[in-house]
């Protein structure tokens, strides 16, 4: 889908946050979110090995590295969420292109 906003992000955010993002998936509380082994957004267990992290808000669109914007999230849906918001995605699915 094509975005219609201009997204122009901060690199200066982007790599502050990404850096905090870092920190976070080094700790007790990511790893036990990991180690259940299923995804955010399609809730199938794919196995801890398989999980990214994801930030419900990109980092792109001003997101933050905080426990509360950061999910375990499958390769899959990590792809097709790209940097578009829940919201965003709602829309795409009960209005589908074509």
């Amino acid at each position: 889908m094509e975005s219609w906003i201009d997204i122009q992000a901060d690199p200066a955010h982007v790599k502050r946050e990404r850096e905090k993002a870092r920190l976070l998936r080094r700790t007790d509380w990511w790893r036990a979110l990991v180690a259940k082994g299923v995804c955010h957004y399609c809730h199938r267990n794919v196995g801890a090995a398989n999980l990214t992290l994801d930030h419900v808000v990109p980092v792109a669109r001003g997101g933050r590295s905080t426990r509360g914007n950061c999910v375990p999230c499958c390769r899959d849906c990590n792809a097709k969420k790209g940097a578009r918001t829940t919201a965003e995605q709602i829309l795409d699915q009960l209005f589908p292109e074509g």
